[in-house]
């Protein structure tokens, strides 16, 4: 690749990273409820992005059975937004970006347990290594501070969906382009986000303007431009630098809560989620050696 587009692919990557990072301080910034952000991130980047997905839209035949994957993705992505963004509102930042990350744990038992693929000892390893420390962020929140426990748990469950979002793009990919896929998937994802805030009775109107700011911010920063800036990267760069990378986001959100928002960690926290990234480090390594 010539050097200056293997630059620009970096830099992307670097963009991506810390876009996404930002995800979590949005939702705290916000005065609004967290699926209530979480449905104006994707609305709004929907609506930013509609014209480029009507485009691509255009040019695919929906066969038989080929919407199922984006649909699915979709809805999964909202439950895991939802779920998640809610969780911040009960434990700190740093916490509910390291257990929602935890997804590619997820998707390796999943791809172990359902579609059979064979793993190696390095993912057991991993495996161990991410549970033992997800075990120590929520015990130790048990032990200190109730309440938070019950917003860790939220994360590692939201981190469920966001593991079943990789799988039904991982499918729906095969046929349809990343802005066919994407405009299905978040225009459902919209809509079910939608739903869940008239089922709960959340309020969608009478905010002050900082949080239809932070509204557009969560939309503009960290829904399209991290995942652009990650789309373009992976156009450019091996797959197995670009996910491991990705996991210095529950990292990076850490170290900026800290001045942002005041929120520390103690040792024991510390410890584990250094113990969540390796393991989650040695399940990607893992895969990706299996896919090489």
């Amino acid at each position: 690749m010539h050097p200056p587009k293997l630059t620009l692919a970096y830099l992307a990557l670097a963009a991506g990273v810390v876009c996404l990072s930002f995800s979590s301080l949005f939702v705290r910034w916000s005065q609004a409820p967290g699926v209530v952000t979480s449905f104006f991130r994707m609305g709004i980047a929907t609506t930013v992005m509609a014209p480029f997905f009507l485009r691509q839209a255009r040019q695919v035949k929906f066969a038989k059975g080929l919407w199922i994957a984006p649909v699915l993705g979709g809805m999964f992505a909202a439950f895991d937004q939802a779920i998640w963004s809610t969780s911040i509102g009960y434990t700190r930042v740093a916490n509910a970006t390291l257990l929602n990350n935890t997804a590619p744990v997820w998707v390796a038992l999943a791809a172990w347990f359902i579609f059979r693929e064979k793993l190696k000892g390095i993912f057991w390893l991993g495996l161990a290594l991410a549970m033992g420390g997800a075990t120590v962020v929520l015990g130790s929140d048990v032990i200190a501070h109730p309440s938070l426990s019950w917003g860790d748990l939220l994360a590692l469950i939201s981190g469920l969906f966001y593991a079943a979002y990789y799988l039904a793009m991982q499918r729906g990919r095969r046929d349809l382009s990343p802005l066919a896929y994407m405009g299905l998937a978040n225009t459902i994802s919209c809509l079910t986000l939608l739903v869940i805030c008239l089922v709960f009775r959340q309020p969608l109107t009478g905010f002050s303007t900082q949080t239809y700011l932070v509204f557009l911010g969560a939309a503009l920063i960290s829904q399209i431009t991290g995942h652009l800036s990650l789309s373009y990267a992976l156009g450019h760069l091996p797959a197995s630098l670009v996910a491991p990378t990705m996991i210095a986001q529950p990292v990076l959100t850490a170290l900026m809560a800290i001045p942002l928002l005041g929120e520390g960690l103690h040792p024991g926290q510390w410890i584990g989620g250094i113990s969540v990234l390796a393991g989650i480090t040695l399940v990607n390594n893992g895969r990706m050696n299996d896919a090489a």
